[in-house]
């Protein structure tokens, strides 16, 4: 590029205004008439004030003329100062969203055997050119992109391209630079450059799956793809990678199923896998020297690499992550994507920011960057084009590789107005989609009323939310390690966990809930991030034996599941998972983030019981009510005392009783009238009684959660 002397400095910051800097070191920083030249002619601007800041004074002009976007301006002064006009604040107004938005489905590329179509969203730059670079050759050809409506520039490339590495060079400012194409499908080794391919290659029949009745009978189980397969124990055959993850019929040491057979023995009903789209923090080319939970976006419409059998074909993660998702629904199971539109790795190197500086990310009132995401961007969901961008790519992902639901990674980042309509695309192509996320109030610079966050719950019908209240009333606070939730013994905690329980709708009066409904609330006491429920109790209870801390830990497990809403287990939390105390395990060794198969054979009679709570919340809808007003008109309170908590639910032709203890020793309690039968208590846990039948005064064990059935006809084990 070549260099440009600018005695001043002028942007564009609406569509009729121009601020103008003038340096002190520039005639006192003075000057009473400026000029907007796009060539031979030039207009006059209109000063509307002037004042001084630091090192200069400041200029707003305003000027009559329309302003063409792609042109090249000038502003000049009275003493024959001369600047490029740059680009400024305009694009973060209404009115070039308005004059700019684009509603048409051609993005990016598209494929044809003797011709491919390539556009690309650039409003504000001067010139457009595609690089493109044929798969054995050294060298690259030019093409230069014509400009269309709406800042959209596009080239037709007469003849087949498979195979073909691209990028787009853009002009904006003054500058060039290169950027891989925002809306590309595959990619080389580490996403350095988009590839041209034929996805009708990948294609492969979607499997239909019973539907979803509601959110509520959805049973999540979270994991990592390298996570699930790296142990030496896992019997996988590609352990670590996309092949391993959907590996049917695979067995362990002790000759029972892990991996996918063994989910899917557990009897929940979708799999979370935490980001596979593209992302940084892992070489794809040498894997196995680091690790990353993939929360680094990169490339949006592209599978990570590194969990490809071979990264450097822009086929293999495509062919290979959709036959994973095809065996986990052959498997019966759904698949849940963990997707962060809330920010990218690197805001300077995006191809957002490459491409259209300043658009795509939140700036404060002192015009930079915010950072509520904490990782030095925010992304702008609420301007037209971003929220555009994130809408096709979900949709995207659900008819191409037929994803079953979402988790939003900081979801309070995104606007209410995008997440709506991400539930409206999904819904559209198929109503059984589940969409969650997590609804922290961050500090970005977005009005309250507009953040997804759980305070703003009614705004956002039919999007699960996750409930922190829940995990921390249960276990205790996240943030202070030696704090003890209600499951762990503190009854302190009792009366907020009922409430937790009943699906945070607020029981009682329903003016004080955290939700309207449960299906809004996802349960849980332990994920990915922070330490798992194991390592905290080892931090709480260091001086107790293990078995008292797997009965804790069971009955946190068990209300969980238990509990009206929707349960959310973190992967091996049924066998005690644990991170060796490391509470931040991102980019954590294997050893650290692996699923240890082998606590799977130590602790199998502990995963029998979690399999027969799940078992009983499918068979019981008690454990399942849809709205607040079912709860309330079919769950009552059992008057108990502190630390017990109980209340009876009607289900279909049967009545239940739902008892826990929390505290280390025997407590007696008063059944309801009738005879009694044991679902669940400290050692079983079935759709089927045990057989034995109570009535009057009995004594619930230690640290327990209980389940009981009334009914002539229950059914014997």
């Amino acid at each position: 590029m070549t260099s440009i002397k600018r005695d001043f400095l002028a942007y564009l910051d609406e569509l009729n205004l121009i601020t103008i800097l003038l340096p002190l070191s520039y005639h006192q920083g003075l000057s009473s008439s400026f000029y907007i030249t796009d060539g031979p002619g030039k207009s006059r601007l209109q000063v509307l004030k002037r004042f001084s800041i630091e090192g200069c004074y400041k200029y707003v002009c305003e000027f009559s003329m329309e302003y063409c976007f792609g042109k090249q301006y000038w502003i000049m002064d009275e003493h024959g100062g001369k600047t490029d006009l740059q680009i400024g604040a305009v694009i973060r107004t209404e009115a070039f969203d308005q004059k700019f938005y684009y509603d048409g489905t051609d993005l990016g590329v598209t494929y044809r055997h003797e011709q491919s179509l390539f556009k690309i969203w650039a409003p504000t730059a001067s010139q457009v050119k595609l690089k493109l670079r044929a798969p054995d050759s050294q060298y690259s050809e030019i093409v230069k992109l014509k400009r269309g409506d709406k800042g959209v520039w596009s080239a037709i490339v007469p003849r087949d391209l498979e195979y073909y590495q691209y990028s787009f060079l853009i002009q904006v400012n003054q500058v060039w630079r290169e950027a891989v194409d925002p809306y590309v499908k595959a990619v080389t080794a580490n996403g350095e450059k988009g590839v041209v391919v034929n996805l009708k290659k990948t294609n492969r029949p979607k499997i239909v799956l019973p539907p979803l009745e509601s959110p509520v009978d959805a049973i999540i189980y979270e994991t990592h793809i390298r996570d699930f397969t790296i142990h030496p124990q896992s019997g996988v055959k590609n352990k670590g990678l996309y092949l391993g993850a959907g590996q049917l019929n695979v067995i362990g040491k002790d000759s029972e199923p892990t991996g996918l057979s063994y989910v899917k023995d557990l009897g929940v009903t979708h799999i979370e896998f935490l980001p596979f789209h593209d992302f940084a923090g892992v070489d794809e080319l040498a894997p196995d020297n680091e690790y990353n939970w993939g929360y680094n976006p990169l490339h949006y419409n592209a599978p990570e690499g590194s969990y490809s059998t071979d990264p450097a074909n822009p086929y293999s993660r495509i062919i290979e992550l959709k036959q994973l998702i095809d065996q986990v629904h052959k498997a019966g199971l759904r698949v849940i994507m963990d997707v962060v539109y809330n920010h990218v790795y690197c805001r300077e190197k995006s191809s957002f920011e490459k491409i259209l500086p300043g658009y795509y990310f939140r700036h404060n009132e002192m015009g930079m960057p915010s950072n509520g995401t904490g990782v030095g961007n925010d992304i702008a969901s609420e301007r037209r084009m971003v929220r555009k961008f994130i809408l096709d790519s979900v949709k995207y992902w659900v008819e191409e590789y037929h994803i079953d639901g979402f988790r939003f990674d900081l979801m309070g980042i995104v606007d209410v107005q995008t997440m709506n309509e991400v539930k409206n695309v999904c819904h559209s192509i198929d109503k059984n989609i589940l969409i969650i996320g997590e609804g922290w109030n961050l500090n970005t610079p977005l009005p309250f009323k507009q953040k997804s966050i759980i305070a703003n719950q009614k705004k956002l019908p039919e999007i699960g939310q996750f409930n922190d209240q829940f995990r921390d009333h249960i276990k205790g606070s996240t943030f202070n390690l030696y704090d003890k939730g209600y499951a762990l013994g503190n009854d302190l905690y009792r009366l907020a966990a009922f409430e937790s329980i009943l699906g945070s709708i607020g029981f009682n009066q329903d003016s004080k809930g955290l939700f309207d409904g449960p299906a809004q609330s996802v349960n849980y006491v332990e994920c990915h991030d922070n330490h798992t429920l194991w390592d905290k109790l080892k931090l709480c209870f260091k001086d107790e034996d293990e078995e008292l801390l797997r009965k804790y830990h069971v009955l946190a497990t068990g209300i969980v599941i238990l509990s009206q809403g929707i349960p959310f287990l973190h992967s091996g939390q049924e066998f005690f998972r644990s991170k060796q105390g490391n509470g931040n395990s991102y980019r954590s060794s294997d050893t650290i983030n692996q699923l240890d198969w082998g606590r799977k054979i130590q602790f199998k009679e502990n995963i029998e019981y979690v399999k027969g709570l799940i078992q009983i919340r499918k068979a019981y809808s008690c454990f399942r009510f849809r709205t607040a007003a079912e709860i309330r008109a079919n769950i009552q309170s059992h008057p108990l005392a502190a630390p017990l908590l109980g209340y009876t639910m009607k289900s279909d032709d049967n009545i239940l009783l739902f008892v826990i203890n929390p505290a280390p020793k025997n407590l007696s309690i008063l059944l309801p009238e009738g005879e009694w039968s044991v679902l669940a208590n400290q050692h079983y846990a079935g759709k089927k009684t045990t057989g034995d039948v109570y009535h009057g005064n009995i004594s619930i064990t230690p640290i327990s959660l209980n389940v009981f059935l009334k009914s002539a006809q229950a059914p014997s084990s």
